[in-house]
């Protein structure tokens, strides 16, 4: 470029130089998405303030009492009552980890049984949380007086590592003194979740 009279110094552009406001996110060079809902990171990348959603996330309770038979590990199935499911990976009873959202998550089952059918004499009761099919996680109520019970609260939570593909399911077994069989109620059995931000 032809310059008239003396060529101008060359001298370093710096900030005071700019108008406040005038430099757009697409002129950054930063990785990521950049938008509102992001921040520039001291390594020059965009990241969600946070580190994201906890999503998936589900939740359901049991709609109708399901039987639960004397001695057996039994799945609980048709927790379909108030569901919420941010991935459509629950089905009411099964959880299934969605592609590419492998990570911690935040498991946590609750159960209320009774034992109307079973005389009023149930003694002990578990309930475990399944991963693919095998128990990680239980909590166990043993009565150990000749008192009869009725009802009978059990909460099992815990922090899990899962991959894509794993699957969390809610299970419970139950024993009573005359061999009868007791009740899980609806509305009052239920199972939750959500993945960690880390």
């Amino acid at each position: 470029m032809a310059f008239i009279g003396a060529k101008p110094t060359n001298v370093p552009l710096t900030s005071a130089d700019i108008q406040d406001g005038t430099v757009a996110l697409a002129d950054l060079s930063a990785t990521g998405t950049k938008d509102a809902t992001t921040f520039l990171r001291g390594d020059n990348t965009f990241a969600e303030a946070g580190g994201g959603n906890n999503t998936p996330f589900f939740y359901g309770e049991l709609a109708s009492h399901q039987t639960i038979t004397r001695n057996t590990a039994v799945k609980i199935t048709g927790m379909t009552n108030d569901e919420v499911d941010s991935n459509s990976a629950f089905d009411g009873t099964t959880f299934t980890v969605p592609s590419g959202e492998g990570g911690k998550y935040y498991i946590s089952g609750s159960l209320i049984y009774d034992f109307e059918l079973a005389g009023d004499d149930g003694f002990e009761v578990e309930l475990y949380i399944y991963k693919n099919g095998s128990s990680i996680k239980n909590t166990r109520f043993r009565n150990n007086t000749t008192k009869d019970l009725r009802y009978v609260t059990l909460h099992c939570s815990g922090i899990f590592t899962l991959s894509a593909g794993n699957t969390i399911e809610l299970y419970t077994q139950s024993l009573d003194n005359s061999g009868d069989n007791a009740r899980a109620l609806s509305n009052q059995t239920s199972i939750g979740g959500y993945k960690l931000i880390e």
